[in-house]
């Protein structure tokens, strides 16, 4: 038995901005946890440098693992969050979150990054950040 993928779901420019309250708030965390993971990621490679591992770890290798999980873990249940709410992370660097639309009868994403007051861009399925336009004045989609 294989576990059924959830529908996605399609938003309005609309119903995309009505999110962001919420989505800011968890991309918010997920960005200040990446933080804390690849510093303290940082940390222990250090700290494991020519180490040969015969010991074992160090109480404070062990100490920045266990960071590194809870954070990891924290990351993991804010990107549950947002797969709930129906929207797609798209990158820890700038905050990219995605959300299915259609325009003119197609798949398309709006496209919003942390700092951004509202929703303004779209762009094609396969087109990523790079291929972001701005939003007409008309809706893009009637929902779904």
């Amino acid at each position: 038995m294989t576990k059924e993928e959830p529908a996605v779901k399609f938003f309005t420019v609309e119903e995309a901005n009505n999110t962001l309250p919420l989505v800011k708030r968890v991309v918010a965390d997920i960005l200040a946890d990446h933080e804390i993971w690849a510093d303290r990621m940082r940390q222990y490679e250090l700290l494991s440098a020519g180490e040969t591992g015969e010991n074992g770890e160090s109480a404070a290798q062990i100490s920045l693992r266990e960071e590194v999980d809870g954070a990891a873990h924290r990351i993991t249940g804010y990107l549950k969050e947002l797969a709930q709410i129906g929207c797609v992370f798209k990158g820890f660097e700038v905050g990219l979150v995605d959300f299915y639309s259609t325009r003119e009868g197609r798949d398309i994403m709006l496209c919003w990054k942390y700092g951004e007051a509202a929703v303004e861009h779209w762009h094609e399925v396969d087109g990523g950040f790079a291929g972001r336009v701005p939003i007409e004045c008309e809706p893009v989609s009637e929902g779904a």
